[in-house]
């Protein structure tokens, strides 16, 4: 049997070069304009939910604090990759330090547990709210709120500082090229010159987080439509239908984006450039549709922003 190499006298790379899309050559730089265009929607529309939900006292009760932070989100994900996307696009400066790939893996892979253990929340609040409404202030109250964040949190933590915390000791020495436009987890893993057995089980275990989560949210909205369809007809359960439904929306968008982006990476015959859009659009699909979803269909905060935009109006004439 031939002699592995030892990885502790190889030189490992301090820095990568995030080259993703230069299979489009010169049409490369023309994505400056879509990526910039949806950076500065995403911080307006989504700074603009954040800041009518933490403004207006109505809007302070759990199911909207969840909104506003689905929103805050959408705020800060853009921001942890798109800026120095246009760098590269537009003066090809695509260089970035392995800590700064490290912080930024983190940020992205946490966001994206965050998420779905923000929609399990409005899962359970909207469960509670329907299937026990007289019993909803006992179970839906500041200190079980306080315990489900803290534990979800630091299940969400312990879950993607182990995934990151893997890829530290890891030895780069063949190459330092990532063909894609951030620190996505599999595509700098699989430079590595090491077994790298270890990470992808601790991707998997946290793409099984998210699973779970899903399981658990279909399963309550399962449950929370047999109520709404079994109790008589009227206003209340038309609200019930409108309100559930604008939730399943963004789930439904949430959850399609990540399988796209986990199926994308697992069949060869998907070229480069379409697996870099479905991981991108995993991040940026939700920030993108759930200001219209929320702004549009949800009437108490449709309400604030046209009196919001109304008083703006009136205060500059």
């Amino acid at each position: 049997m031939a002699d592995q190499p030892n990885n502790s006298l190889l030189v490992s790379f301090t820095d990568f070069q995030l080259i993703g899309f230069t299979d489009l050559k010169g049409y490369r730089p023309l994505l400056f304009i879509p990526f910039f265009i949806i950076l500065i929607y995403t911080l307006l529309a989504n700074g603009i939910l954040m800041t009518v939900i933490a403004k207006h006292r109505k809007l302070h009760a759990p199911m909207y604090i969840l909104i506003g932070l689905i929103a805050v989100l959408g705020f800060f994900v853009p921001i942890y990759f798109i800026p120095r996307m246009l760098v590269g696009f537009a003066w090809e400066m695509n260089t970035i330090t392995r800590h700064e790939c490290l912080i930024q893996m983190f940020c992205l892979h946490f966001s994206g547990c965050f998420q779905s253990s923000i929609l399990l929340g409005m899962a359970v609040d909207r469960f509670f709210a329907i299937v026990y409404p007289l019993r909803y202030n006992d179970f839906v109250n500041l200190t079980n709120s306080l315990i489900f964040c803290v534990v979800l949190s630091i299940r969400n933590a312990i879950s993607i500082i182990a995934m990151v915390g893997l890829v530290v000791p890891l030895t780069f020495c063949r190459t330092n090229l990532i063909y894609h436009s951030f620190c996505e987890h599999t595509s700098v893993v699989n430079l590595a010159c090491n077994d790298i057995t270890k990470n992808y089980l601790a991707l998997t275990v946290a793409f099984g987080i998210t699973s779970a989560d899903c399981v658990l949210i279909f399963c309550s909205y399962v449950i929370i439509f047999v109520v709404i369809f079994c109790s008589p007809s009227g206003e209340s359960r038309h609200k019930a239908i409108h309100t559930c439904t604008t939730h399943l929306m963004t789930i439904v968008i949430a959850y399609i984006s990540v399988t796209a982006a986990f199926v994308g990476y697992r069949v060869s015959t998907i070229p480069r450039d379409a697996r870099i859009v479905t991981s991108t659009l995993y991040h940026l699909v939700p920030a993108i549709c759930n200001p219209i979803i929320y702004g549009l269909r949800t009437t108490e905060i449709r309400t604030q922003i046209v009196k919001s935009f109304k008083c703006n109006k009136m205060t500059s004439h």
